[in-house]
């Protein structure tokens, strides 16, 4: 289940990916048979893994290795002894083009976001030379055939010094070792003569740990693999009151743009504010920022409110908590309706919610408990310092906080206990514009704020929505 963990520090992925194509015939619908028959084919695949057939091609780019036949590279100028890092060289996409200028701005200063350099899985067909003729052979025989694709994907970590050489050996042996684990996987959950696919995933953790890939069947809901995370939480003596190893948790691979289209975490690109003995405690993970206008929705000057708690609700969704989808303003509206706390005419309204609204959805749709922190005025917020510091690093979740007629996300506090001074990341869900981190960020919805960013006479309410103790 569990690929082997490559410690990690700055530098780059490399990530081959690719379908080989699993075929295996069944004489016999006995078990031990079946099991016996398949165990074959995958051995068969390791071979063929591990023969000179073959070929790892760098996306985006003209050169194409062959691992075992002496480490052959093309274009003539590359050879077994080049540097990985050479490679980026070949490699032109927009992003590359993008990364490039970006470097350009930032030159002197090191890049700390890990490159990946994708690589295709292939396989010669034919060999040089004269092909033998065709012969056709019939056999008349009942058995049962079984085909499916199995989803490749192994990654090792570079450093500056790896050559191709290095990386293709590392490669061969996670892509052997995957093979290895795909066969435990698929033996373990086939039912009958039905075979599930069993699909990898990456979990980044920090060192020693590195990243680790875990073989999942696919189809079965993570509900019903709770005994197998929780021997990879007692492997790697992790905590067993927070999911780590979820589908969700997966690592999200630096090259890989999310399908949705939101945001993730635009407070990354800001700089912490400094204050005398004063401390930074952030939101924990990942989270979507939801704010006017998405979605195909005109909720401005009403929905705050609702977008705040659509970021909630994509928090617990990328930690692994929940698998449900985030909540649409209607279902959060017909969530109120069964709970009781609105009438039927309220779905379908552009009616405002607040804290304790968000506080019954994230109960009734996600099972979440929160806690309530009641502010007389806007004048007092300082004082909440402690209380919201010992959140983010207890719960570490997104915070919505409600006043006058005005909704916010609070990411984090910077806050010094000596002094008193504090700093609150906003995340603003009034903003209109489109998906752009430098507007976002430069323009102040996403950003620090200031005790004065309240309404010093309001009266405010915060939900502080608390971790399920969950694996």
């Amino acid at each position: 289940m569990i690929g082997d963990s490559n410690s990690f520090e700055p530098g780059d992925f490399l990530r081959v990916r690719g379908p080989l194509e699993l075929k295996c015939l069944l004489d016999s619908t006995d078990v031990t048979l079946m099991h016996k028959s398949i165990s074959r084919t995958f051995e068969n695949l390791r071979s063929h893994v591990n023969s000179e057939s073959i070929v790892l091609r760098v996306q985006d780019s003209p050169v194409f290795i062959w691992p075992n036949k002496h480490v052959c590279v093309t274009p003539k100028e590359i050879n077994a002894c080049t540097l990985c890092e050479e490679l980026h060289k070949w490699i032109q996409t927009d992003e590359q083009e993008l990364a490039g200028k970006r470097s350009a701005k930032k030159k002197g200063k090191k890049n700390s976001v890990a490159r990946v350099i994708s690589l295709n899985l292939m396989m010669e067909i034919t060999k040089p030379g004269p092909l033998p003729a065709p012969i056709f052979c019939r056999t008349i025989q009942k058995s049962h055939f079984l085909s499916t694709t199995l989803p490749m994907d192994c990654v090792v970590h570079i450093c500056s010094t790896d050559t191709i050489k290095d990386a293709c050996e590392r490669l061969l042996e996670a892509l052997t070792h995957q093979l290895h684990e795909m066969e435990r996987e698929t033996l373990r959950h086939m039912k009958g003569t039905t075979l599930l696919v069993p699909e990898p995933f990456h979990f980044l953790f920090p060192e020693p740990k590195g990243l680790v890939t875990v073989v999942y069947p696919a189809g079965v809901p993570d509900s019903q693999l709770e005994n197998q995370r929780k021997e990879l939480h007692e492997r790697f003596e992790l905590p067993e009151d927070r999911p780590y190893f979820r589908r969700a948790n997966a690592y999200h691979f630096p090259n890989e743009p999310y399908k949705d289209g939101y945001l993730r975490n635009p407070h990354l690109a800001l700089a912490h504010p400094t204050l005398d003995d004063g401390k930074v405690y952030l939101v924990q993970g990942l989270y979507s920022y939801h704010h006017y206008m998405q979605d195909r929705m005109d909720d401005n000057g009403w929905g705050c409110a609702y977008r705040s708690l659509q970021t909630i609700c994509s928090w617990f969704q990328q930690q692994g908590y929940v698998e449900r989808s985030v909540p649409a303003h209607k279902e959060i509206q017909q969530a109120l309706v069964d709970v009781g706390d609105k009438q039927g005419s309220f779905v379908g309204s552009r009616q405002w919610i607040g804290s304790f609204e968000v506080h019954a959805v994230l109960n009734q749709l996600l099972g979440v408990t929160s806690k309530i922190l009641f502010v007389s005025q806007g004048s007092d917020m300082p004082s909440k310092g402690r209380e919201l510091a010992n959140h983010f690093l207890s719960e570490g979740t997104p915070v919505m906080i409600g006043g006058g007629v005005l909704a916010h996300t609070i990411l984090g506090v910077a806050w010094s206990e000596t002094t008193g001074q504090i700093r609150f990341l906003i995340l603003d869900p009034h903003y209109t514009g489109a998906e752009d981190l430098q507007v976002i960020t430069e323009k102040g919805w996403c950003g620090w704020k200031g005790p004065e960013f309240w309404d010093q006479t309001a009266y405010y309410n915060m939900c502080l929505p608390q971790r399920p103790k969950v694996i």
